[in-house]
């Protein structure tokens, strides 16, 4: 071996190091990462849950309006034209309200979908840096300047995301 100018002795200490640091990364790095992404998936899908019940109930409220308007309809019809005026203006004026109500109740769960994955992408981040960091720390085995070490992971994290989008 040392005719071809390998050392096995050092060959052998660099495969320990890097399978150990391969399992500490994949204990303290992938496994939380896995298990985070999972927790945040259901709660994505909880919200998308709750987001289609919201739509289904303004479904109902709406054919309920919808039957109680021909209620008063078949009632109206025997009542004086002045009173036909009045039901017809009821019926507009309500189901103005129902659609503004139901388009306000999707709005609201929209902003809260986006909300909470902007939350989830930004607290990933935040998570992602700090591991980054920490794993840096413990493979050049010093610490780093924190500022200058979150603004590479940063940059990092800003071209990866430039590539995932194209």
């Amino acid at each position: 071996m040392d005719a071809l100018g390998i050392n096995l002795p050092g060959l052998i200490t660099q495969i320990v190091s890097f399978l150990v640091l391969l399992a500490i990364l994949y204990k303290f790095l992938y496994k939380p990462l896995l298990r985070m992404l999972d927790q945040r998936s259901a709660r994505i899908k909880d919200s998308l849950e709750t987001a289609q019940r919201v739509k289904e109930d303004a479904a109902q409220t709406k054919e309920e309006m919808r039957n109680q308007f021909e209620v008063t309809q078949a009632e109206g019809q025997a009542m004086i034209s002045q009173a036909r005026e009045v039901a017809d203006r009821f019926r507009e004026e309500e189901l103005a309200k129902a659609r503004h109500d139901i388009e306000m109740e999707w709005m609201k769960a929209e902003a809260n979908i986006q909300r909470e994955r902007d939350a989830s992408i930004e607290e990933l981040r935040s998570e992602f840096a700090g591991l980054a960091m920490k794993a840096a720390e413990r493979v050049i085995g010093k610490s780093l300047d924190e500022s200058v070490h979150r603004d590479i992971i940063e940059d990092v994290l800003t071209k990866s995301a430039k590539i995932g989008r194209v």
